[in-house]
């Protein structure tokens, strides 16, 4: 019989952690009754009561587990390091606040079983706020066309892995993961899912222009070199211009010495637009570097402080003795 595996990344979803374990064994129980489950939460250091609701939930059945995180760390490390803990032969990630809709698990296992590797979720339409869909759009295109990987546009993460890619991602190592970035790279025999994304069903949304900025910026660093590439053509660019207008002014000059003042005005200037232009390029740069330092630095994805529901591994001596 064949595992699933499900995985919800929580932080401070109080409010949703219990509907969203009984959402998901309805439907396993009621859609998919000839595959084995478990359901996994990962939780990001959560302050607000999540971690007892999640021992309260374990307590009910075995197919509950979840991992506690010593901290948090972050959107991006916490459901990656998830999906490499899982022992389905696929894993389903899904949000906690259900604007990935539990009704698309059976989808997904339908295209797994079609032989699709990977199947994820594409936001077709969306209720959330106009403005921020459209941004995110604009961003999504972008990224799309200044990346040398074929990015996809309105995916969030939210889709089904089989084993073999999860094993794929293990071998990456990669200590700041990009999970969007890596689909695009790396997964073979992917199926896309269109659907409508919902409104949260409760709590509030933990993105802010920080988390949003550094989504951004990982990906933007870790999939372009138009940015390094922008510095050297700006700079050639600002270089040949300034040339340009300095032989002009040097002819002016010689030609109409005693009726040509520039003033300092021009100066002044020039001296706020290049120096504008070098501090756009060093904060560039350095995103570049502080990608690289997380790489280079290579501390793990998560710190463990509590497992619930796992099995237990043997000890070393004992695994050795049998």
């Amino acid at each position: 019989m064949k595992k699933i595996s499900v995985l919800i990344p929580c932080y401070n979803e109080i409010e949703n952690v219990g509907p969203m374990s009984e959402a998901i064994e309805t439907v396993m129980t009621n859609e998919l009754p000839g595959y084995d489950w478990e359901l996994v939460f990962i939780d990001n250091n959560s302050t607000d009561g999540t971690r007892e609701k999640l021992r309260e939930i374990c307590r009910e059945g075995s197919h509950f587990r979840a991992i506690l995180n010593a901290k948090n760390f972050g959107q991006f490390n916490s459901p990656y390091y998830g999906l490499m803990q899982v022992t389905g032969d696929c894993c389903i990630q899904m949000c906690c606040d259900f604007q990935d809709p539990v009704s698309l698990i059976p989808q997904y296992v339908a295209a797994w079983e079609e032989g699709y590797k990977i199947c994820i979720g594409i936001k077709s339409t969306s209720k959330e706020n106009k403005l921020m869909r459209g941004v995110r759009t604009i961003y999504y295109k972008m990224i799309r066309k200044m990346s040398d990987v074929e990015q996809i546009e309105h995916f969030t993460g939210s889709g089904l892995y089989d084993r073999s890619f999860i094993e794929v991602i293990r071998q990456l190592d990669d200590p700041t993961p990009f999970m969007r970035g890596i689909v695009a790279e790396y997964g073979t025999k992917v199926k896309k899912i269109e659907y409508e994304q919902p409104q949260r069903r409760a709590g509030k949304t933990h993105n802010n222009f920080y988390s949003l900025y550094d989504a951004a910026m990982l990906s933007f660093t870790s999939y372009t070199k138009i940015g390094l590439r922008l510095a050297t053509f700006f700079g050639v660019g600002v270089g040949l211009i300034s040339f340009v207008l300095g032989v002009i002014y040097f002819i002016l000059k010689l030609l109409y010495w005693n009726r040509f003042p520039a003033g300092t005005a021009p100066i002044l200037l020039g001296m706020l637009f290049l120096g504008a232009v070098q501090l756009f390029f060093i904060g560039l740069i350095g995103e570049y570097i502080l990608s690289i330092n997380k790489r280079v630095m290579h501390r793990p994805l998560v710190i463990e402080e509590e497992r619930l529901n796992f099995e237990k591994k043997a000890p070393p001596e004992e695994a050795d003795a049998e």
